[in-house]
């Protein structure tokens, strides 16, 4: 009951935030004439965060009987409730790193997450641009966090909390935040983060904390102008295709491939990835730009 409290006080607390800050954006993006928003841009972000939220909320019981299963062979116990809630955050931070950091380098996941980048347009409501299919998978990343001794229901809660912190650094309207750049992932880090240009892929993964991109060497600086969207921009906005495209992509790939191996690759390789070298990963596009960059 407290859990479900919690929650509600979390829809509460965040839904006027969200209607405020984008309503401010909306307005002073018009008010300037910056075309920051679409009328099509915004309908797609929207139905998009409903089958994801559709699909979350018919996982949210499922999720929270794995992680509760596992919790009850947890190893650690932490007492203090303040220490217990710093570590649950750093922790589950991390581990949300690297669910998206494989994201990013598995095609077969890259096919989820991809609608998350496909709008060429970067504002507020793109935050709420979701990866549908996600909730499907995103519980197994946070099952160490149970065996650690952090309970479903507190793992669960602190995702939602740092979403709402996640959505709000998708603008353009923030500059720099000075020290701040240092610890957290900053609108100048997220906008990084949505870049097609080369020096930009792939890179600021960290939803809370950047320090993970620090010390991972997955982070970039904002510094030349950012072009929003993919290296190859979708061409049909219908629904299907705007979920569905990279899945479409991903079969014409393995139909093509001959080997066994190239099939594997085209699912479970990185994005770019061709047998034949028609097409280049993140990681080959930085080496052409500059022979020195090795990751």
């Amino acid at each position: 009951m407290f859990s479900e409290f919690r929650e509600a006080v979390l829809i509460l607390i965040s839904t006027p935030i969200y209607l405020i800050v984008i309503g401010a954006e909306i307005l002073f993006s018009a008010w300037h004439k910056h075309k920051n928003y679409s009328t099509r841009g915004t309908i797609e972000n929207f139905y998009l965060m409903l089958m994801n939220m559709g699909l979350d909320i018919l996982m949210r019981g499922f999720c929270l009987l794995i992680l509760n299963y596992f919790f009850q062979f947890h190893f650690f116990e932490i007492k203090s409730s303040w220490l217990y809630w710093i570590i649950l955050l750093i922790g589950q931070d991390f581990l949300f790193y690297l669910l998206h950091t494989v994201d990013h380098y598995c095609r077969l996941f890259w096919a989820v997450h991809v609608t998350h980048h496909s709008s060429e347009e970067f504002n507020l409501t793109v935050g709420f641009r979701s990866s549908v299919f996600q909730p499907l998978y995103r519980f197994v990343y946070f099952i160490p966090l149970s065996l650690a001794g952090f309970e479903g229901k507190d793992i669960m809660f602190i995702y939602s909390a740092t979403q709402i912190y996640g959505i709000l650094i998708h603008t353009q309207y923030i500059n720099k935040l000075g020290p701040l750049e240092w610890i957290l992932s900053t609108p100048s880090h997220h906008r990084v983060h949505h870049g097609s240009n080369i020096p930009y892929l792939d890179r600021n993964m960290g939803m809370v904390f950047i320090f993970w991109d620090k010390l991972f060497g997955t982070f970039t600086e904002e510094k030349e102008p950012v072009r929003y969207g993919l290296t190859e921009n979708i061409k049909s906005h219908h629904p299907g295709n705007v979920v569905l495209h990279e899945w479409n992509a991903i079969i014409k790939d393995v139909k093509k491939a001959k080997s066994l191996k190239d099939k594997f690759m085209y699912v479970f390789g990185p994005p770019g990835w061709s047998h034949d070298g028609s097409k280049k990963t993140s990681v080959q596009l930085r080496k052409e730009l500059n022979p020195q960059t090795h990751h």
